[in-house]
């Protein structure tokens, strides 16, 4: 149980009544099973009603019951195996409910994405970016998805830009040993944390480069190492992580950093679309035929 919550809950407990310490118990023994449950179903669980689970929550400092579910969520996602978050999801989301409940729980991570990202500090990083001689971009596990879009975008901003490798501690150092001053390291990693990922901004650091770090909290390893801290919502759907806030923050920072180099953008468009039409690299689609 999150040190937090359970503090909460006990700092609170004389107050409660008999329905609300039945809450408690239960959350307090299953964390797992009611990060996923509605209000509705926890109440029918416990034998209150859902408008009793609202105020409990309420009444242990939370908004609302999203607001402790979503509290629940993160807790318990540092700590689950994949098996383990597998055979949860198949326990609290029906099979016919499980497209939207996971389109709805994406829409959900944009919209606390955008409510809490600190504005001025993307703007601060986008302009340290700039002027970046060489960039390397690093994310291990789910996170070389979306390490592997942004060197693809960058590339079309910067003269050189390297996606690292992250199979090892000694094949990263080994690909950024030239790296220095003046030169840009962007790592990426979510819970689970990369160890890699938070050691090559620690040695990039060392070396005063610019170092940005996109993760989803202040208390993430990254953030101890990055000069640019990037906060995007995150959060697991069965053992798949959903990264669609981080994705979301990397669209904006390409094009962020783009319309800061715009002149210079707007020439490589240029001379790769001339390329591309000179060696037919696209299909042309016949308008008067669609």
């Amino acid at each position: 149980m999150n040190s937090q919550l359970s503090e909460r809950i006990r700092s609170r407990s004389t107050g409660f009544s008999k329905g609300q310490r039945a809450i408690a118990r239960y959350i307090q023994e299953n964390p797992d099973r009611v990060a996923f449950m509605t209000a509705s179903k926890l109440g029918a669980t416990v034998g209150v009603s859902e408008s009793t689970v609202v105020r409990f929550a309420t009444e242990i400092g939370y908004s609302g019951y999203p607001a402790l579910q979503q509290a629940m969520q993160e807790m318990i996602r540092s700590k689950l195996t994949s098996v383990q978050r597998l055979e949860m999801t198949s326990r609290n989301i029906g099979p016919d409910k499980l497209l939207d409940a996971v389109l709805d729980q994406d829409i959900d991570i944009l919209k606390r994405t955008k409510e809490h990202i600190d504005h001025e500090a993307f703007n601060r990083a986008a302009d340290a970016l700039v002027g970046a001689k060489k960039v390397y971009v690093l994310g291990a596990g789910s996170s070389l998805a979306l390490a592997t879009f942004l060197a693809h975008y960058l590339r079309l901003i910067f003269d050189t830009v390297q996606l690292v490798e992250a199979t090892s501690e000694a094949t990263i150092l080994q690909q950024i040993i030239h790296a220095g001053e003046g030169d840009a390291v962007i790592a990426i990693s979510f819970p689970r944390y990369s160890k890699k990922a938070a050691k090559t901004l620690r040695y990039a650091s060392d070396r005063h480069m610019v170092t940005v770090a996109i993760t989803d909290s202040p208390l993430s390893p990254l953030a101890e190492h990055a000069a640019h801290l990037l906060l995007a919502r995150s959060d697991m759907v069965s053992f798949v992580d959903s990264l669609v806030g981080p994705q979301s923050v990397i669209n904006a920072l390409i094009v962020a950093v783009a319309i800061r180099k715009k002149q210079a953008v707007a020439d490589t468009l240029q001379k790769i679309e001339s390329i591309w039409d000179e060696y037919g690299v696209y299909e042309k689609v016949d308008e008067k035929n669609t």
